[in-house]
């Protein structure tokens, strides 16, 4: 069951040092990215409820009323994000490739993610009609995020045939590759002011590692759970790795002064599926850990005027594999 109102959490902050009035804003299902609009007044997310067997994309409320969804129910979606006039967004689906969700990537070969080469990234008015293709080629595009200063789109894309990081504009001209190091580059985001970008990233050292990345990804996988955070300029240069855990960094998000990065990790229990909110200079110093739930915590982003801070976790859950969405004031 849904429900349509947010709930405070009394309970729900141990080791939650900068979270107050924590809320759940979502209730059963796979819900996960939940990202504000830029007037702060509605979330869009990704979620797997009701009768969907793949994620779909939904806008809520930022108090979590009025739930409903915005893509086109067929295929697989991810990653979807506001434009700067509110009215628009942009998401990733695989819906033309196939209407059917894609098959789950294989767990024989262990904790893999599918990157699927069906996956184009779409741009939709806010209430779901479809406007333009923004990416076309013949491997994945996803993962995109935008910047509302710039306009500028940064995303995840297999068009020179690894996955690397790219740039775009708003109607999806000036592509422009920017990341160039054989491994995978994902999860891209902007500073506020547009001058950086920081994202998650595994670039094999060893030939090992290269045979074992190629090969994955020969087959649209990739494994997650070593991977470190990494920043630089806006466009891919001055780049540098700011984390060196041999663990699972990823969902950075930039403090809204851009001198922070909050983000996901289970460098505490490295190999597990236990992830929390942790936060960390932009030059790698001053780690400090946010959340301490005993889950899986992840996709933090703040809110424009950066007084709240919105995430997916598992704290709480009714059932095995739920996941919900969560504001929380921030100081």
């Amino acid at each position: 069951m849904l429900l349509l109102a947010a709930v405070p959490l009394a309970s729900a902050q141990p080791a939650a040092t900068h979270l107050d009035n924590i809320k759940q804003l979502t209730f059963g299902g796979q819900n996960a990215e939940a990202y504000w609009a830029p007037d702060g007044r509605r979330l869009i997310f990704q979620s797997t409820r009701d009768k969907l067997e793949c994620d779909q994309i939904f806008i809520m409320n930022a108090d979590g009323s009025d739930q409903h969804l915005v893509s086109t129910g067929k295929g697989r979606t991810t990653c979807a994000y506001f434009l700067k006039d509110n009215r628009h967004i942009l998401y990733a689906s695989t819906h033309e490739a196939d209407p059917a969700c894609p098959p789950p990537a294989d767990r024989s070969k262990g904790y893999v993610w599918a990157v699927y080469p069906g996956y184009e990234i779409y741009l939709a008015t806010d209430d779901g009609k479809i406007l333009k293709k923004l990416t076309d080629t013949s491997g994945y595009d996803a993962e995109a995020t935008v910047n509302w200063k710039t306009g500028k789109i940064v995303y995840t894309s297999m068009q020179s045939g690894d996955l690397e990081l790219w740039t775009m504009n708003s109607d999806g001209s000036a592509k422009k590759q920017i990341t160039k190091t054989e491994g995978y580059d994902g999860g891209p985001v902007f500073s506020r002011d547009g001058k950086h970008i920081a994202w998650r990233a595994n670039h094999p050292s060893t030939p090992e590692g290269l045979k074992q990345y190629r090969g994955l990804l020969a087959e649209n996988l990739t494994t997650p759970m070593k991977m470190e955070l990494f920043v630089s300029d806006a466009d891919g240069s001055n780049a540098r790795q700011i984390t060196d855990y041999g663990c699972a960094s990823f969902a950075p998000t930039f403090t809204p002064d851009g001198k922070k990065i909050v983000f996901s990790s289970n460098k505490h229990a490295c190999d597990s599926r236990k992830f929390e909110l942790y936060m960390i200079n932009v030059d790698g110093t001053g780690l400090e850990q946010v959340t301490g739930f005993g889950g899986f915590t992840s996709f933090p982003e703040f809110s424009p005027d950066g007084k709240k801070l919105v995430f997916a976790s598992d704290h709480d859950a009714k059932a095995r594999y739920e996941f919900n969405i969560f504001t929380a004031d921030w100081r």
